[in-house]
């Protein structure tokens, strides 16, 4: 059984320091719901608070609708996985397993018979006498999550789990996990850096900066509809162009930029005068020329070949190059180093928004 979690008006301060700041959203029940965001933006700091380690300064914290102020987290209906799983080494698995049932008094047969329906669910049936020093990293990481599961959470928090893992493992682990998700319905509300975990796994994800919640929407809606420059810089790669809007209307808009006047889709309805910045991603560049305020002239800096695609870095107007990406067959002519090339997109693949802050500025 599954809970929503509610976030309403919270904020969390450490002396002077504002950690989170007045957010809110809601939760559902049974949603694989993601905080995404760099370092110190306060993504952990939720999570501490929904699971009662650490009171809100301001606003309320709901469970299943109910407020959880003064409630311990012993007494919350949540588990927590910690970033270095904090697995018992001198135990069995299936004494790692069932320690929370243990502590909460239930007989060994039941425990056991928990343990062996839990093994079961994360694909190590029969390891349950293993001690924890012979199991693999992913096994470890499963280990951890049915622990979590055996105490039947209404929600499960999890505090990137996954980045103690080497890529390909980090990889296969967010098919894993999320499958485990599906199948025993909870919600999982999960932190992590690393978008790709976020855009694979969640139903929905928030993307946090500076303690503030910047947007919160699944995927796809992240990716291509970015709510802020932040987002737009943050998730995925994205070519900035800073300019003045000379023109727009209600999808439209046009801004004047260091390689001329370009247009792209207007969500914000900016108007003429106002400061703002035209995102185009790497993968919506095409070589060669376009149609007018579409295309972008400049020198070649590099490439760099990844197997399926090859990166071409062109000078931009400022310190950050210009990234084109290229599909491995899709028949173009890489230009050399120092070859002045022109690049086009479709000004409905790319988004102006208004100027802010980008991401790792």
């Amino acid at each position: 059984m599954s809970a929503g979690v509610e976030l309403d008006h919270v904020t969390v301060r450490f002396g002077q320091f504002t950690a989170v700041d007045d957010a809110t959203l809601d939760i559902k029940g049974g949603e694989f719901f993601s905080f995404l965001g760099p370092s110190g933006c306060g993504k952990t700091t939720i999570l501490r608070t929904v699971s009662g380690f650490l009171d809100p300064s301001a606003g309320k914290v709901r469970i299943g609708g109910q407020d959880m102020a003064g409630i311990g987290p012993n007494k919350r209906p949540t588990a927590l996985i910690f970033q270095n799983l904090a697995l018992f080494p001198l135990m069995t698995v299936s004494e790692n397993i069932t320690y929370g049932l243990r502590v909460r008094g239930v007989s060994r047969a039941e425990r056991m018979k928990k343990a062996g329906e839990l093994l079961e669910l994360i694909a190590l049936p029969g390891q349950g006498n293993k001690l924890v020093s012979e199991l693999s990293g992913g096994q470890k990481q499963r280990v951890a999550i049915a622990r979590a599961l055996a105490v039947q959470p209404k929600v499960l928090l999890l505090d990137e789990p996954l980045s103690a893992l080497d890529l390909k493992l980090r990889q296969h682990m967010r098919n894993e996990l999320r499958a485990i998700q599906q199948q025993v319905g909870i919600t999982f509300i999960y932190i992590t850096h690393d978008q790709g975990e976020a855009l694979t796994m969640s139903d929905r994800i928030a993307v946090m900066s500076d303690g503030v919640i910047q947007q919160v929407a699944d995927g796809k809606t992240v990716y291509d509809n970015p709510d802020t420059p932040f987002v737009a810089s943050f998730v995925g790669e994205n070519n900035p162009f800073t300019g003045r809007v000379v023109s727009a209307d209600a999808t439209i808009a046009v801004i004047e930029t260091a390689h001329g006047p370009l247009r792209g889709r207007n969500p914000k309805n900016l108007k003429a005068g106002d400061k703002a910045i035209l995102f185009v991603r790497p993968e919506s560049f095409r070589l060669g020329q376009g149609e007018a305020q579409a295309t972008v002239a400049a020198e070649t800096l590099s490439a760099a070949f990844e197997g399926n695609a090859t990166h071409v870095f062109l000078k931009g107007s400022t310190k950050k190059d210009v990234t084109v990406t290229v599909a491995r067959h899709g028949g173009n002519r890489i230009p050399a180093q120092g070859e002045r090339a022109a690049i086009h997109y479709d000004p409905a693949m790319s988004v102006i928004l208004p100027e802010g802050k980008l991401a790792r500025e």
